[in-house]
C-alpha cells in the first residue's frame, strides 16, 4: 500500500470533510435500506441531507443523537447493530491478503493473529516512527487492530488517535478526547450536554469485525464492551471468532460464507 495512504490509516481522520460525511450516510442509508426498510430509514435520516463539511459539529452531534436515538426505540439490538457496523472505515482490503492466504493454507488463527500482530507492530516503526519503549508499552497494554487472542476471543482495545497528547493529559475529560477516533462526533465526548448513544459505537466496532470476516470468509460477531463515548478509559471490543469445529461446518455448506 503506497505510503501515504498506509500513514492517512494508521493516523485517522482529524475532521470530517464533506466526502467523508456523504459516504459515511450513504452507507447508513444502506444498512438501513438493508435491514428494516425504506419507512424506517427515511424517519433515520430525517434532516441528514441538511449536514455538510460547513456545519459546525455541534449540529453534526445533535442530529446523530436524535438519528441513533430512534435507531434504539425502532429497531432490535441485533438490527442496531448490523446496521451500524456497516458504516464503519476498513482495514485496507490488500494488506489482508497474505492473512486470508495464511489462513486458507493453515487453517490456524494464531497465525493469522501473530501475522495482523506484526502488520500492526510495523506500522508503529514505520509510519508513527514510536520508539521501542513506548511500542513495548503500547503492546502491553493490549492497544492496537490485533488486541488480546484467547482461545476465540478476541479483545481489541484501540489505541489513542492522538496518541501522544493522550499520554500527556491528565484531565480524563480531555484524555477521552484525544482518544476517540471518530471525526463525526469526537467533539460529543467533552460536551456537556446528554451523552449519545454507545449503540454509534458499533460503527467502530464494525472495523474489526469487516478485517476477520475479509480474512475467515465468514461471518464474525462483535460486542463494545466499553467506551470513551461512555465515560470509559478506552474502546474495548469483543471479537467473537468461530470455533475450529463451525469453521469446519460452514466450510461444508458454501451457503454460509459472507458475501
Amino acid at each position: 500500500m503506497p505510503e501515504k495512504e498506509t500513514s492517512e490509516f494508521v493516523k485517522g481522520v482529524e475532521k470530517p470533510s464533506k466526502a467523508f460525511e456523504d459516504q459515511w450516510l450513504a452507507k447508513l442509508s444502506q444498512a438501513l435500506d438493508a435491514t428494516v426498510g425504506r419507512e424506517i430509514r427515511e424517519r433515520v435520516l430525517e434532516g441528514s441531507e441538511e449536514l455538510a463539511a460547513s456545519t459546525n459539529q455541534e449540529e453534526i452531534i445533535d442530529w446523530t443523537r436524535r438519528a441513533i436515538g430512534l435507531l434504539d426505540n425502532l429497531v432490535d439490538e441485533e438490527g442496531r447493530k448490523r446496521i451500524m457496523t456497516a458504516c464503519a472505515c476498513h482495514f485496507p482490503e490488500q494488506r489482508l491478503v497474505p492473512l486470508r492466504a495464511k489462513y486458507e493454507e493453515s487453517k490456524d488463527l494464531d497465525t493469522v493473529h501473530g501475522m495482523l500482530r506484526e502488520l500492526f507492530i510495523s506500522d508503529l516503526k514505520n509510519v508513527l516512527k514510536l520508539d521501542d519503549r513506548l511500542i513495548a508499552d503500547i503492546l502491553r497494554w493490549g492497544w492496537g487492530v490485533a488486541g488480546v487472542k484467547k482461545g476465540n476471543l478476541i479483545v481489541a482495545t484501540k489505541m489513542p488517535f492522538q496518541l501522544r497528547k493522550h499520554l500527556e493529559a491528565r484531565d480524563p475529560k480531555e484524555k477521552r478526547y484525544y482518544y476517540c477516533h471518530c471525526p463525526r462526533i469526537r467533539e460529543a465526548v467533552k460536551s456537556s450536554n446528554p451523552r449519545l448513544s454507545t449503540t454509534y459505537c458499533y460503527c467502530g466496532a464494525g472495523f474489526y469485525k469487516d478485517i476477520w470476516e475479509k480474512i475467515l470468509q465468514r461471518p464474525v460477531d462483535v460486542e463494545v464492551l466499553e467506551t470513551v463515548l461512555d465515560g470509559g478509559e478506552v474502546c474495548r471490543i469483543a471479537i467473537y471468532l468461530p470455533s475450529e469445529s463451525a469453521l469446519r461446518a460452514m466450510g461444508r455448506n458454501q451457503d454460509d460464507p459472507i458475501e
